[in-house]
């Protein structure tokens, strides 16, 4: 039986929750305490029907001031325009899309947040249950690893051989590359690779919260279909419900429909060109500050870094002088790199 563990970061300015699979990342959820609760999965919500599309059988919703989701709906369940209803968040938004909610029945008045979605300690004991998270210094350590994998493109495979997972506007590409994998028969050194791949893309996929169209492009010739198959369904089977798995296909493919519910975590991470934003550099930046004051006792902290980074970070180190005091300086220096941050105890 694989064991699962979880992992509770409360921080400042955001909370970190981490699912291992066997000591491995597995899923990571980065809640931001700034963040809109009403895009959040599982917000219910009183929404307008703003307007409609019939062609897509889409409705779009006013969920109040800043704040829009779609409504899929059947033929015989059209909703009219102006009209006021209760949805949930089933899907959280992305780049270029917008949040997709589902029906659960009529409302009245003006939009409105309804009940909240499950905060960070509450979502991880969906995934293990019956289970206290672990806190402390062992759950940042778990939050900042699990950020490095997430944010990986390359990952080596168990035996040999390395993954690729790269994501596209359309879908998410999946390399195998048998590497350096010996063995003395080639067709089971391959099929071994393909299996063990299985299983570390659906741990992947999930840690860096991506779903829809993905295609895993196999290694070798003459693939067993059915033990693939098998594997795979296996693999995925944490996804469920909403999984599709195609055969392999004449060109030693693997295609799959996985479900989009959470926001891809290299979009919470990161800035459109693939580098991390000035928020994600700001959190280090305090998690540096916090640290390196807890190791230096009442020794002052003195932190540099590019001037963005130091205005993100300047709502964070509100609450961070709060809890170690006053005893710590950030300087915004134009000279340094955007990704570099300085923090030493003088």
């Amino acid at each position: 039986m694989s064991e699962r563990r979880a992992y509770l970061d409360r921080g400042i300015g955001e909370t970190r929750g981490v699912v291992t699979l066997e000591g491995r990342p597995e899923r990571l959820i980065v809640r931001r305490h700034d963040e809109d609760p009403r895009l959040a999965l599982g917000a219910r919500l009183v929404a307008r029907v703003a307007s409609l599309e019939p062609a897509l059988a889409t409705a779009f919703l006013d969920l109040g001031p800043g704040a829009e989701a779609i409504l899929p709906f059947k033929p015989d369940a059209r909703p009219v325009r102006g009209q006021s209803v209760e949805v949930e968040i089933r899907a959280e938004p992305r780049r270029g899309k917008l949040a997709i909610a589902r029906l659960v029945g009529d409302a009245a008045g003006a939009p409105r947040l309804l009940s909240a979605p499950h905060d960070v300690a509450a979502e991880l004991k969906t995934y293990v249950r019956d289970v206290e998270p672990v806190e402390g210094r062992a759950a940042r350590d778990a939050a900042d690893a699990a950020e490095a994998e997430a944010l990986e493109i390359l990952h080596p495979i168990p035996g040999g051989g390395v993954l690729a997972i790269e994501p596209t506007r359309a879908l998410t590409a999946i390399d195998v590359d048998l590497g350096e994998r010996k063995g003395a028969d080639a067709k089971r050194v391959t099929r071994q690779a393909n299996l063990d791949a299985l299983g570390l893309a659906a741990r992947l996929l999930r840690l860096k919260g991506l779903g829809g169209i993905v295609v895993i492009d196999l290694v070798g010739r003459g693939h067993d279909g059915n033990a693939l198959l098998a594997a795979a369904r296996a693999a995925f089977g944490p996804d469920n419900p909403g999984v599709a798995i195609g055969p392999v296909g004449r060109f030693g493919t693997m295609e799959l429909s996985l479900p989009r519910r959470l926001r891809p975590l290299a979009e919470v991470l990161c800035r459109d060109d693939g580098t991390l934003s000035d928020r994600t550099l700001a959190q280090r930046l305090v998690r540096r500050i916090q640290a390196e004051a807890q190791a230096q006792g009442g020794a002052r902290i003195e932190a540099a870094c590019a001037p963005a980074v130091a205005e993100a970070a300047a709502p964070l180190t509100t609450e961070l002088a709060a809890i170690i005091g006053s005893r710590f300086a950030v300087r915004p220096d134009p000279a340094l790199p955007r990704q570099r941050l300085e923090v030493s105890a003088l």
